[in-house]
């Protein structure tokens, strides 16, 4: 689906959708975020060389891969579905999720999938609150880690 142009996208323009459970007993959940960091892949490799090689180097054989940790942030709304996944989680239940970040043109079309496979909840963060009279948001964080990561 990714729509190709000469010019970048902007950072600015996106969607996160949350899928129910893989193994059922959940619904989706419905957020917006304000910043979406750590989309990041990285390949291991593993050095192998044989005694009758050519050449006096190793050679790189790709091997496992990891994907990066995903940070989302927004503004504390009220809603504790969030909480309540990783709640669920740390209780015992395996709730790995489909999430999708949606990336957007400026009229607000659908131009690339970021997907993430199997994520699940690692970490939540909570606001820092100060009662020093200023304008500030009250932010929550959401720590994400996925088998897969794929554009679509």
């Amino acid at each position: 689906m990714a729509t190709e142009r000469l010019n970048p996208y902007g950072a600015f323009s996106y969607m996160v959708e949350f899928g129910e459970p893989l193994n059922g007993g959940g619904h989706p959940i419905q957020a917006g975020f304000s910043d979406v960091s750590g989309l990041g892949n990285e390949v291991n490799y593993s050095e192998y060389r044989t005694g009758v090689d050519a050449e006096n180097t190793v050679r790189k054989i790709p091997n496992t891969f990891k994907i990066d940790e995903i940070t989302l942030k927004r503004g504390l709304i009220g809603s504790t579905d969030i909480f309540q996944w990783i709640t669920d989680v740390r209780n015992g239940a395996y709730q790995p999720r489909s999430v999708t970040i949606v990336m957007l043109d400026e009229a607000r079309n659908d131009v690339l999938h970021i997907v993430l496979t199997n994520a699940q909840p690692k970490k939540w963060v909570g606001p820092t609150l100060a009662a020093k009279g200023g304008g500030e948001v009250a932010m929550e964080e959401l720590h994400l880690v996925a088998e897969r990561i794929d554009f679509e």
